[in-house]
């Protein structure tokens, strides 16, 4: 039997081994859901009272289950709190008004009543990634269980244990068995799950993985929401409040160490304000307190493994070599674990990977435009499309640019974060599909049309 390790990016060794699971046990989960299935979608007002209780589970123990994605992907213990925190808001957010998104939605034709009903599809597949091991995984299952489906779920190698942890508190707030399940293992676990007899299937990650999932699951007319990478810009008008967006430029770049699809990832400056923001915020950065994930102190943690490590570290050298200048950062931290400077860089090339690739790491590569125009083509000229932020005092300008970014959210004067409440996903190679709100609840129903006739009306039948 195959097994994966997990390791404490802090510190570079291991925290423990896992067997993986192998197709049987996959199709044994599956075919659990798909028994919890029928009595789970019966009845709203009993799945919101499961809810409720797994919301107070995970405000009770949120420093417990901070500590093990702290020691699984090396965010500071800071952020690891908040995450549950936000898991815990997105749940009671579903379960509150989950209701009045799927009701019963009446048309107007030529029938005596038509009627769409929104109808939960069973059970849903769901492979997810290590940065927000929490986050991603309930940003997901919250509307889709309160749509009526059951889930189960592949956590990253990376993040075992959250995965774990998170069948766990379902188990602990008296949900019944099989509503949400954890499968152990890496790719080839993530292909049986895919093939098993799921209805359909719902993948965040790298936009390669992404592709293979999507081409699976079409093969077996499955389903799927892909959520993607991105390459977020992050615009600077010559009229922004430049404290503000100096402010903003660090939360946007640097939180959980810059891995994050919707992180700021290119920095583009109006000219005339150019100096006085990159000043600004190097002051920010390098006030910085890089260190020991597990203590409140902590700004900013470790790299997530040893790969990532490698790949800023690739990256920044590439852009070394063709000309960047290196304004604060560029290396490695002389320490055990999987650190890396805060790092501000300028003079950037179209030919350095850092103007195309996604930088999932500490480092803000700046970009001086001479005007908005210029910065919505460098913004769009890229295989992403996830999310911008635009910092100016001019909001009609500010919404005229919006229209013209090419991406699934923008946003203006702060930077871009989930929301219950709002939909979020992207375009282009960020993938397809919407997660979170009324429009990601109806990603995993089946929208059914009902017309009732007196009798049989002539029309002229073409389908």
């Amino acid at each position: 039997m195959d097994t994966i390790s997990t390791v404490n990016p802090a510190t570079g060794e291991e925290i423990t081994k896992y067997n993986t699971m192998g197709k049987d046990q996959v199709n044994q989960l599956v075919s659990k859901a798909k028994r919890a299935f029928p009595e789970w979608k019966k009845d709203y007002e009993k799945r919101r009272s499961y809810v409720y209780n797994l919301v107070e589970h995970l405000k009770k123990n949120k420093k417990e289950l901070a500590k093990i994605a702290t020691a699984e992907m090396g965010k500071t213990i800071k952020e690891s709190i908040g995450e549950i925190e936000k898991c815990a808001w997105a749940l009671e957010f579903y379960a509150d008004y989950g209701d009045s998104f799927i009701s019963d939605e009446v048309l107007n034709t030529d029938a005596r009543k038509s009627f769409l009903t929104f109808e939960p599809l069973g059970v849903i597949g769901s492979i997810m990634p290590w940065n927000f091991p929490y986050w991603q995984a309930l940003r997901f299952a919250a509307p889709c269980l309160m749509a009526g489906n059951v889930i189960v779920m592949k956590p990253s190698r990376v993040t075992i244990q959250s995965g774990i942890e998170i069948e766990k508190a379902f188990a602990d707030a008296g949900i019944p068995d099989g509503i949400f399940q954890t499968v152990v293992g890496s790719v080839d676990s993530a292909n049986h799950l895919i093939d098993s007899d799921v209805n359909a299937v719902t993948f965040t990650g790298s936009t390669n993985a992404g592709a293979k999932v999507g081409e699976r699951a079409a093969m077996n007319l499955k389903k799927c929401v892909l959520e993607l990478g991105g390459s977020d810009p992050f615009i600077v008008l010559d009229d922004a409040i430049i404290e503000k967006a100096a402010e903003g430029a660090v939360k946007g770049r640097f939180i959980n160490c810059g891995q994050s699809c919707v992180a700021s990832k290119r920095f583009f400056v109006g000219k005339n304000i150019a100096e006085n923001f990159i000043e600004l915020f190097i002051k920010n950065a390098s006030k910085l307190k890089v260190g020991e994930p597990s203590s409140m102190e902590t700004d900013m943690g470790p790299l997530s493994s040893k790969e990532s490590l490698e790949t800023i570290s690739s990256i920044v050298e590439d852009a070394k070599q063709k000309g960047a200048e290196i304004l604060l950062g560029g290396s490695k931290m002389d320490r055990k674990g999987y650190f890396y400077q805060p790092t501000i860089l300028t003079n950037i090339k179209p030919n350095m990977r850092i103007a195309k690739e996604e930088t999932f790491g500490p480092v803000a590569p700046i970009t001086i435009v001479e005007n908005e125009s210029e910065a919505v083509k460098l913004a769009n000229d890229v295989e992403f499309g996830l999310g911008a932020s635009i910092w100016t005092r001019d909001l009609q300008k500010a919404e005229k640019m919006s229209r013209r970014i090419e991406s699934g959210i923008v946003s203006v004067n702060n930077v871009v974060l989930s929301d219950p409440r709002i939909p979020f996903g992207g375009i282009k190679h960020s993938g397809f599909g919407r997660e979170l709100s009324r429009y990601g609840m109806l990603e995993f129903v089946n929208i059914k049309s009902v017309r009732f006739y007196d009798n049989l009306v002539h029309h002229h039948y073409v389908e």
